[in-house]
């Protein structure tokens, strides 16, 4: 076991300039990660992109599932419902604790290991399930051009081959996935900028008026608006390896967040007012469609060689934040020890080939039945962070924060409230098929931890606690008052 600490040490010292290096608290991680290189702002704020978006592909189900004005009134109001709490707790909690696990720690330190565990389960598999979209999305927007990739076997070894060749981008380095992220974002971004200016003289302001209540699809379109802005807090799985995660994190996700909305209204406004609307045609891949239409086959090509550029962006984002997640799980004991070990490069190995076995295994399944799964358990593992974050603002309310929301512990309840809604919401419109799927999986996990705990008592696989981290099971003290 390593060095004990209780978590109002911890918290303290993961605000304080003072702390002494090589602490988790500190803006200096473990030293085993200090050898590598660190992520500064600018590809943090696209992997965060990534994370969340990639740019407007996937946003056609809005259209098709609600009309021009329910999707476009969509992606203006829910960032602020969801998008900006979401942002903001992963700016407080991501600063809080600087370490690799994210918020697995942060219900760890709040609610104990046990629910840490769940967090860790749910939110994993969530984005395993998340990532199986990519390949999925990348050979949609291809097909039209290359049909042979529309089914059989082309398309099996196309997922195989992708998912083996960003496999290895994120073993080799972190450094390397963020570089990426930013080129990779720049290349998917530019068509939407010309698509925006070509649409300007051809645009019907009433166009964006249309919509029919009666013949909404609610399942669809909340869940196309739900999967297309969440997952900010995804990058504080990432933490230990950002440069100065107490000032650089909240700095990122503000700008990633005018990023990411500005990506998606632009489009949005582009394709519904400057082209006839019929819904049916606004699904997968129709983005590449209204370009041709507006500019020409030039101009479709060019979107469909941004969607594959943007799928490889977020598989590598996502998948970064999945493997480093393991790895975080691990150096704090609540996975075996060699999910902890890192490659030359600086990348956790075991947790890159356990999320790429995940993603091939998953990618059978439709847009959207993974869009729903993974939706469902993203839900679970929301609730879990919210009552996190809450409890240790009751808890220790005077406890440094190097980021801080400004609201009281009243207001922090409030914050929560309406995404709160929101989730029971979508859980509400979930089919049975999907509902029962996530069910089974939160029991797996509910099952495993104690699984788990036995393996460890028996010594059938190594458990330890990184000794560079502070113990957040601890019992702890009355919290210091400032």
């Amino acid at each position: 076991m390593g060095r004990r600490y209780d978590c109002v040490e911890y918290i303290t010292v993961a605000g304080d300039d003072t702390s002494p290096a090589g602490t988790a608290g500190g803006d200096a991680s473990s030293p085993r990660a200090n050898k590598f290189r660190k992520i500064s702002v600018l590809p943090l704020v696209f992997l965060i992109f990534y994370e969340v978006s990639g740019g407007p592909f996937g946003v056609e189900d809005s259209v098709n599932a609600a009309g021009p004005l329910m999707a476009i009134l969509g992606f203006v109001t829910f960032p602020f419902v969801w998008s900006v709490p979401e942002a903001l707790i992963t700016a407080e909690m991501g600063t809080m604790f600087p370490e690799n696990g994210g918020y697995v720690v942060w219900v760890s330190s709040a609610l104990g290991p046990y629910w840490g565990f769940q967090q860790g389960w749910v939110k994993w598999l969530s984005g395993v399930i998340d990532n199986a979209l990519y390949p999925v999305l990348f050979l949609d927007y291809l097909q039209s051009g290359i049909p042979a990739l529309a089914g059989g076997w082309p398309r099996i070894l196309s997922v195989f081959a992708l998912t083996l060749v960003l496999t290895y981008l994120n073993y080799r380095g972190l450094t390397i996935v963020g570089f990426a992220a930013v080129l990779l974002g720049i290349l998917s971004l530019l068509p939407f900028l010309v698509i925006g200016l070509i649409s300007i003289p051809k645009l019907n302001p009433s166009r964006w008026l249309v919509v029919d209540l009666r013949s909404v699809d609610w399942n669809l379109y909340l869940n196309t608006l739900f999967w297309n802005l969440n997952y900010w807090d995804s990058i504080s799985t990432l933490a230990g390896e950002v440069e100065n995660p107490k000032k650089t994190l909240p700095k990122a996700l503000f700008y990633a967040l005018i990023l990411v909305v500005v990506s998606y209204i632009i489009p949005l406004l582009s394709g519904t007012g400057a082209t006839p609307l019929n819904r049916e045609l606004w699904t997968d891949g129709y983005l590449a469609d209204i370009a041709k239409i507006l500019g020409g086959a030039w101009l479709g090509w060019w979107v469909q060689v941004a969607a594959a550029t943007s799928n490889m962006g977020m598989f590598l984002a996502e998948m970064s934040s999945d493997s480093f997640q393991l790895l975080g799980m691990a150096e704090r004991g609540m996975i075996p020890e060699f999910f902890a070990k890192r490659s030359r490069h600086g990348t956790p190995l075991i947790g890159i080939l356990f999320s790429a076995s995940g993603v091939i295994l998953l990618s059978w399944l439709s847009f959207q039945e993974i869009v729903a799964a993974e939706n469902l358990l993203y839900c679970v593992g929301m609730i879990l962070e919210f009552i996190a974050f809450v409890r240790l603002r009751m808890k220790y309310p005077a406890a440094s924060r190097p980021y801080k929301i400004p609201v009281g512990t009243v207001g922090s309840v409030l914050m929560c409230i309406p995404p709160t809604i929101l989730i029971f919401v979508v859980m509400a419109f979930s089919t049975l098929k999907v509902a029962g799927l996530s069910l089974g999986i939160v029991v797996i996990g509910l099952v495993m931890q104690p699984c788990l705990k036995h393996v460890e008592k028996k010594r059938w696989l190594k458990f330890s606690v990184s000794s560079d981290l502070p113990d957040l099971h601890h019992e702890t003290a009355e919290s210091p008052t400032e």
